[in-house]
């Protein structure tokens, strides 16, 4: 009897602390959530400043290519521009408030050794909403934004706006669990046991 109590106990505060972790997971998650909900703020006006400034000065379109990619009829065009700028500031953006409140109670690295991971780990991100960003820019693509919706006429009807933000929020799940098990995982720590001299 006395064996079946200690069992139900073990069990119970394995449940528990199931429980606390999922909690505490969960807690994470909904600040990463709203830190990336900021970074997004940010990516998108930093995105649309670099586009409104392109325009002002130099007249250049987002649709306009930047660059053609190893002699073939494709383009970077300087959307992809404008995406790599903001990506960069929002990164940083999230990585410091990250850093200062979501994960503030983990004993961290240093700033540039976890910033490196974050930005790698960005990276992925990055290539994954350029990607779907370039799908529904492009008018041949099979899922392509409606050029007859998003005709460019306003800042609501501008194709560019609407392919990065979709870019982003299709992101960021994968950029959560990544970052929270790599770029802010807690540093591991040696057990040192003492020996007794002989």
């Amino acid at each position: 009897c006395e064996s079946v109590d200690k069992r139900r106990g073990a069990l119970s505060s394995e449940k528990s602390g199931w429980g606390t972790r999922v909690h505490a997971a969960s807690r994470q998650f909904i600040k990463f959530g709203l830190v990336g909900g900021s970074g997004t703020i940010v990516n998108l006006a930093v995105a649309a400043l670099s586009k409104k400034i392109a325009g002002w000065t130099a007249g250049i379109s987002e649709h306009d290519p930047f660059m053609n990619l190893l002699g073939t009829d494709f383009h970077i065009r300087w959307y992809h521009v404008f995406m790599t700028i903001a990506f960069l500031v929002a990164n940083i953006w999230n990585y410091q408030l990250n850093r200062m409140w979501t994960f503030k109670m983990i004993n961290m690295r240093s700033w540039w050794r976890g910033f490196f991971p974050f930005l790698a780990t960005g990276l992925v991100a990055f290539v994954v909403s350029q990607v779907v960003t370039t799908l529904l820019m492009n008018p041949t693509s099979p899922i392509a934004l409606s050029s007859e919706i998003f005709d460019d006429s306003s800042g609501l009807r501008t194709k560019f706006y609407w392919a990065l933000t979709i870019s982003i929020l299709i992101s960021m799940p994968v950029n959560f669990i990544v970052n929270k098990y790599w770029a802010f995982r807690k540093p591991k720590t040696v057990i040192v046991q003492e020996v007794a001299p002989h």
